[in-house]
């Protein structure tokens, strides 16, 4: 049986981590570097660490304080914000990146997903898709959840994954920061559309909710969350005690 991750996601902005509810209203909680470690240290699998205002700034993702993580830390990390071009892949992976996150820089250019692929290995490229209902229908957005791009989400992440994405995090904007449970008919419909591990984003509000997330969706790979855990909502050895419990396969 797959071991089920637990995934805490560092959303960074001006060089802090921050935290909103429905991507907005953001708060302040910790530098990046010092909270990856305790992260490290309390049994995450993996850590996300975004760069959240790198593509509606226009600008490149803030490489410094992504290296301090990457040197800081001693499991895999995936980084995301901002990247627009394999030059950027390339940035990121010397900075100590395991696998790079693309969202608005795929959507202005799918073909990035298919180059990046193609240089770095499926296993590298992610596909982060920023998901909300728009009159019942998924549709993605753009830019940190500013922009509605109009695309069909299932399509377009089905598409993104035959161009090359080894792995896709759902971020459902409606749960986000909601604390009320994830987004399971939204994830059923990713889960049934492609074969490549899915990460589910938004909604976390207690353990019960990833019980939940793995014994209603068994194929799905992993849970991320943000606010639970930076606030200690959610203590992770906590968490992994009570999936085992429930006889979720998570490593201890």
């Amino acid at each position: 049986m797959i071991t089920k991750r637990i995934i805490p996601c560092l959303d960074v902005k001006d060089g802090r981590v921050v935290k909103g509810v429905n991507f907005l209203g953001l708060a302040d909680v910790s530098s990046p570097v010092k909270l990856a470690k305790f992260y490290s240290d309390s049994g995450a699998d993996e850590l996300v660490f975004y760069d959240i205002t790198a593509s509606s700034e226009g600008r490149a993702l803030f490489t410094d304080i992504l290296t301090q993580v990457a040197s800081t830390i001693f499991v895999p990390l995936t980084v995301g914000g901002g990247i627009n071009t394999v030059a950027d892949f390339d940035r990121v992976l010397k900075c100590g990146a395991d696998k790079v996150s693309v969202n608005s820089g795929a959507i202005k250019n799918p073909s990035l997903i298919e180059e990046a692929a193609k240089k770095y290995g499926n296993q590298c490229v992610v596909i982060s898709a920023d998901v909300k209902r728009v009159d019942g229908v998924f549709r993605v957005f753009a830019k940190g959840g500013r922009e509605n791009t109009g695309m069909e989400a299932i399509e377009w992440i089905k598409h993104a994954v035959d161009l090359g994405a080894g792995e896709v995090v759902v971020n459902s904007i409606d749960t986000d920061g909601v604390k009320k449970g994830f987004d399971l008919e939204m994830l059923d419909r990713v889960l049934n559309a492609v074969s490549v591990p899915v990460i589910a984003s938004g909604g976390a509000g207690s353990k019960e909710d990833f019980v939940s997330l793995f014994k209603t969706l068994p194929t799905v790979d992993a849970g991320l969350a943000a606010s639970v855990f930076h606030f200690g909502e959610i203590d992770i050895k906590d968490l992994k005690k009570e999936l085992k419990k429930n006889d979720i396969n998570v490593r201890i």
